[in-house]
């Protein structure tokens, strides 16, 4: 199965459910994440609750829609995106579409401790949508 997940930065909410979802589809699945107005970097946060629970993402990188290959986009099974509050990017494929609500946990009006928490909050829900998405279509 080849899954894309789709923000507007691809610096978190995207980043955090790449990450989770290599770790729970395994290596038989083509899962990568982009954005419509990529930030250059992974937010810190993003990387820091990946490590908590045991994922890597140190070395991911933030990436536009138009890097991704040829190859994988036409032959894509699903398109995510995790928007809420801001627009979130259309991408025109064949694939299914699902669109998975959340917030932005990259604020800077956040002090460091509330900004880890967002994230964590962020983490936690793209986790459970994760174990739904696997048992509806992995089981």
């Amino acid at each position: 199965m080849r899954i894309l997940f789709l923000c507007v930065a691809n610096s978190a909410r995207s980043q955090i459910a790449e990450g989770i979802a290599r770790e729970m589809f395994g290596k038989d699945h083509d899962v990568r994440s982009a954005g419509s107005e990529p930030s250059g970097s992974v937010h810190p946060d993003a990387i820091k609750v990946l490590d908590e629970i045991g994922i890597d993402a140190s070395l991911h990188l933030s990436k536009s829609v138009d890097d991704l290959d040829e190859d994988f986009i036409d032959n894509l099974d699903y398109v995510i995106t995790l928007c809420a509050e801001e627009a979130c990017p259309a991408y025109i494929t064949h694939a299914k579409k699902l669109h998975w609500i959340n917030e932005d946990p990259a604020n800077p009006a956040y002090s460091d401790f509330e900004s880890l928490q967002a994230f964590r909050k962020a983490r936690e829900n793209i986790y459970n949508l994760m174990k739904k998405f696997l048992v509806m279509n992995l089981a």
